[in-house]
């Protein structure tokens, strides 16, 4: 039954991970010219606006923003009334969000529709699935376990990217929206049935016999602590900040990443055409990067992975102007891979850590709470977007961007498991 639950999981997040695939949109939607002119498009895209690079942001930052603040009453359902409900509200309200978005053909549509609504229903999806799944297994797998169920809503850009830009070709902008939420309806209610938690007394299995858990994992705590606990240490807050920093970096360049191919490919004219490729690619690295790193996370301790990831990212991310300014197409996927890898890789170890500090009872609320740093980390994005707007370029951003990451890795080497 565990592997049910985690094959579900995966299968929801697949479809709540249509936020990864926004650079796809936002490419066809953004032309600070065109909209300072207060001009609107034509042919297939008829009566959709122009907009700037910021406003191209808002509804990608209101939806993560949103996301991450439902995660805590999404918790709260998975907590009380299991996993099911969490869901299945959630599927229905991020397919309503995708169809508003497409009928009002509107920038206030995008933001009520996709920011808002979609927000709501991702933040109570994705508090269903991880905490059901992770508490089905021990300690000693709790990141591999995270990473492969979160890995689904990394991976959602590998087959969203190609099949939002394909229906915007052949349906337009409308198209698009409207046919992925009936879709994400489907495929989302149906998974959310197969989700369960363990029955009553279920104590998950142990290492195998004659392999100890790697000395530097934290195990279970003896005594599960509430959120009204956890918010009492200090240590949730390092672990909010630590989200921040993760996410943040990976959210910049996920809300850019196929207007930079299209800019750095120049000449290139297929990968122009197609800069889509960018966005399914750094799905796949994203995916890989959460099962990747919560499976080393669990035998090199979670701080030692987080470290490691920011540390690489950090110096790609300094290395970023140069490569767009020179054209390299190689090193921007590059690049581009790295920053996926460190950002997916955050979303497996941080469940890891909150569930090793404060136990997997209640989990999915307390998670909740550390995952509001994630929502946080999408001001970096917003402020990118103003940037852009102001210097006709992302560099600052990426240097900014570059210093949280090293300012997190700090705070990591600081933390230590909460005395009870």
């Amino acid at each position: 039954m565990a592997w049910v639950v985690i094959f579900a999981g995966v299968a929801i997040n697949l479809c709540l991970g249509v936020l990864y695939a926004w650079s796809v949109w936002k490419k066809v939607l953004v032309d600070t010219v065109k909209a300072n002119a207060g001009e609107v498009m034509t042919g297939i895209n008829a009566g959709w606006p122009y907009l700037t690079d910021a406003q191209g942001t808002v509804a990608y930052f209101l939806c993560g923003l949103t996301f991450a603040v439902f995660m805590i009453p999404g918790g709260r359902l998975q907590d009380k009334f299991g996993p099911k409900t969490g869901a299945t509200l959630g599927g229905l309200s991020l397919a309503a969000g995708c169809i508003v978005a497409g009928l009002l053909k509107s920038y206030f549509g995008l933001i009520v529709g996709f920011g808002i609504l979609g927000g709501i229903g991702m933040g109570l999806g994705y508090a269903a699935a991880t905490p059901a799944a992770l508490k089905w297994f021990g300690p000693h797998r709790r990141g591999l376990i995270a990473g492969i169920v979160v890995g689904g809503y990394g991976g959602a850009a590998l087959y969203i990217a190609p099949l939002g830009q394909y229906l915007i070709d052949k349906y337009g902008i409308s198209g698009s929206f409207i046919g992925l939420g009936i879709i994400f309806a489907v495929v989302v209610i149906i998974a959310a049935q197969l989700l369960s938690e363990p029955p009553a007394g279920y104590v998950p299995a142990g290492p195998p016999v004659g392999k100890a858990t790697a000395k530097k994992v934290e195990v279970a705590p003896a005594v599960d602590y509430s959120a009204t606990e956890m918010l009492g240490k200090w240590q949730y807050y390092v672990l909010v900040l630590m989200f921040i920093g993760s996410a943040q970096s990976g959210l910049l360049v996920i809300a850019n990443a196929v207007p930079l191919l299209a800019k750095t490919a120049g000449n290139i004219d297929f990968l122009a055409k197609n800069a889509w490729i960018i966005a399914a690619y750094g799905g796949l690295v994203n995916a890989l990067g959460r099962i990747g790193s919560g499976f080393y996370s669990d035998k090199i301790g979670r701080a030692n992975a987080y470290t490691l990831n920011l540390v690489v990212s950090a110096l790609f991310l300094l290395a970023m102007p140069y490569i767009i300014n020179t054209a390299s197409v190689p090193l921007l996927f590059l690049a581009t891979g790295v920053a996926y890898w460190q950002y997916g890789g955050g979303l497996s170890i941080m469940p890891a850590f909150t569930s090793d500090f404060f136990g997997s009872k209640n989990l999915g609320m307390n998670y909740g709470l550390v995952f509001l740093g994630w929502g946080l980390g999408f001001l970096m994005p917003l402020l990118a977007g103003y940037i852009k707007d102001s210097t006709g370029s992302y560099s600052l951003s990426f240097y900014i961007s570059a210093t949280i990451l090293i300012v997190a890795v700090i705070l990591s080497r600081f933390l230590r498991k909460p005395a009870r």
